[in-house]
């Protein structure tokens, strides 16, 4: 006879999990016959040039696109600075940056410097603006059709209570203090809300 807590249920495991794993694995092994047929019908010297020559252009595009982002940065902060020495309220940054999707042409750098043929097509592709103009819309739309379908007070109830997780897997509840809720002393034998799940 035992006694004692009931043991957790396992969480199910996720689509992403099961298949990521194999995706990688596939798109390596494309990427290697793609290597050998590619060096054996034009030479393993024009595979290396085109390597090289991959990773020489996926390491200026990374840097003009890190040069671009950090600008933008630059410029949001001297605004805000300017605006708060002259006691004004700032205005909405403008969104410089957003029609070239920088994240997108830095993404198509990583992907040039990756060793690999299929790797250095899709970063080409991220290289030309409509591509990454049109997958900036598609990604634009897919974060709000998740946004809209979550579940409602999912993304309050983050902002509303912590949870801090020990390396042990123990889950510490804690609660957040905001600023703006009604403060004022509690007396000792009034109860603490409840910190809900």
């Amino acid at each position: 006879m035992t006694t004692g807590a009931t043991p957790p249920l396992a969480q199910k495991r996720s689509r992403a999990r099961t298949f990521l794993p194999l995706a990688v694995a596939a798109w390596l092994v494309l990427e290697i016959w793609l290597l050998t047929v590619v060096a054996g019908a034009a030479g393993g010297l024009t595979v290396f040039a085109l390597l090289v020559g991959g990773i020489v252009l996926g390491a200026a595009v990374v840097k003009r696109a890190g040069r671009r982002a950090f600008r933008n940065l630059s410029s949001t902060f001297q605004q805000a600075q300017a605006a708060a020495q002259a006691g004004t309220v700032p205005s909405a940054p403008e969104r410089t940056g957003t029609e070239d999707r920088n994240g997108f042409l830095m993404l198509g750098g990583l992907l040039l410097m990756i060793p690999g043929l299929v790797s250095d097509v899709f970063g080409l592709l991220l290289l030309i603006p409509p591509v990454r103009s049109l997958l900036g819309r598609y990604a634009d739309r897919a974060a709000e059709r998740r946004m809209a379908a979550a579940p409602p007070g999912s993304l309050q109830d983050a902002f509303q209570q912590a949870r801090i997780h020990r390396p042990d897997g123990k889950v510490v509840q804690g609660e957040v203090i905001r600023e703006d809720a009604a403060q004022g002393p509690r007396r000792a034998d009034e109860p603490r809300p409840p910190l809900t799940p």
